[in-house]
């Protein structure tokens, strides 16, 4: 292939030898040039990053364009530049907080710290006694009772959405969208006021369940209208093509083949309200001990186990909420894992049945 050729093909190939020196020289120029203004100047190192790494590299970036491709070179050498730096600053963000939470809540890591309760335990008292036990509980109550009522719902919904020929079928899609914009403070809220309205109704595990229903609802929902869209459309001719009645094309055909998709739809539901605490501090009763009745009396659960203790100005305490904010990273993470690969299973399968 001739030189000419190649580089019509790849572009980027016609200026990599010559300005290789110059691209060297810029992207380790800057570096020692932040290090030097924060010494001398005495300037914050995340400032001078801002003020003076990012600039220079910003402007060398732009001359190398310009030299290789012209004055469109400028555009894509800054563009290049902003989604680099933008990436490498929100995975030093995501490490940082990765870091802090395994850091910190290791040290509170224990059998009896995941498996005791808070009844005799103080603010001051040592990280040997006492755990989350209770909060890991409550937490799996919680999330089990909102489960059983968005499950079927969302996914009645995703069926609806991809089966049904009813003019309805863009309001019901609007509505749905709608719900997943809703701020958790205000689900909990709503619950709140029906709990001060309705004395029969009290805080307790199901006011979180149902405060935690139209943030689960919709996530389910509109990954498993995706996961049912996916389903190719051949299988659903050949089974009626045989003769099979639409329910049983449907129970038969389409849902098995979408099952892992609708598994993903449970997962990222799961994983979208487990975390959440603004609902359930308006809706639970603080309780130190363990409560296996999530239809009355008090419940613990991971979120606001953090919530109280964080705030402590007392080290054990804080250790408390740093151990139980590893716990929930963990369980968060394996939720999005388990996600991620039943969702990578399914596109190979379909790439290797093409």
């Amino acid at each position: 292939m001739s030189e000419s050729l190649q580089d019509s093909i790849k572009p980027w190939l016609r200026a990599s030898k010559s300005l290789r020196p110059m691209i060297l020289l810029v992207s380790i120029i800057p570096l020692p040039a932040v290090m030097i203004s924060a010494y001398l100047l005495k300037i914050d190192p995340t400032m001078s990053f801002l003020t003076i790494f990012f600039p220079i590299q910003a402007l060398g970036a732009a001359i190398i364009g310009y030299r290789a491709y012209g004055k469109r070179g400028i555009g894509d050498a800054l563009l290049v530049v902003i989604v680099t730096f933008l990436s490498i600053f929100v995975m030093v963000m995501l490490l940082s907080v990765l870091w802090s939470v395994i850091f910190q809540g290791f040290q509170a890591m224990s059998f009896t710290f995941l498996s005791q309760n808070n009844v005799y335990v103080s603010t001051t008292t040592s990280l040997e006694y006492g755990g989350v036990g209770h909060a890991i509980l409550g937490t799996l109550l919680v999330v089990a009772i909102t489960t059983l009522l968005a499950l079927p719902l969302g996914i009645a919904i995703a069926i609806y959405l991809t089966q049904s020929q009813s003019k309805v079928r863009g309001l019901v899609r609007t509505l749905t969208q709608a719900i997943s914009g809703l701020p958790s403070v205000v689900a909990g809220l709503f619950i709140l006021s029906v709990i001060a309205i309705d004395p029969l109704f009290q805080r307790s595990g199901l006011a979180g369940s149902l405060a935690l229903f139209p943030l689960m609802l919709p996530t389910i929902a509109r990954v498993a209208e995706e996961a049912l869209k996916l389903v190719p459309v051949d299988l659903r001719y050949a089974a009626l093509a045989l003769g099979a009645p639409n329910y049983r094309v449907f129970f038969q055909v389409i849902l098995p083949a979408a099952k892992s998709g609708l598994i993903t739809a449970l997962l990222l539901g799961l994983a979208r309200v487990v975390g959440e605490t603004a609902p359930l501090i308006l809706t639970l009763n603080a309780n130190n001990g363990t409560n296996w009745n999530p239809f009355e009396g008090g419940l613990a659960t991971l979120p606001t186990y953090i919530y109280g203790y964080l705030g402590s100005n007392y080290t054990n305490s804080q250790s408390r909420a740093w151990g139980a904010a590893l716990i929930l990273l963990i369980l968060v993470g394996i939720l999005f894992g388990l996600a991620r690969i039943l969702s990578r299973s399914k596109s190979l399968k379909s790439k290797a049945k093409k």
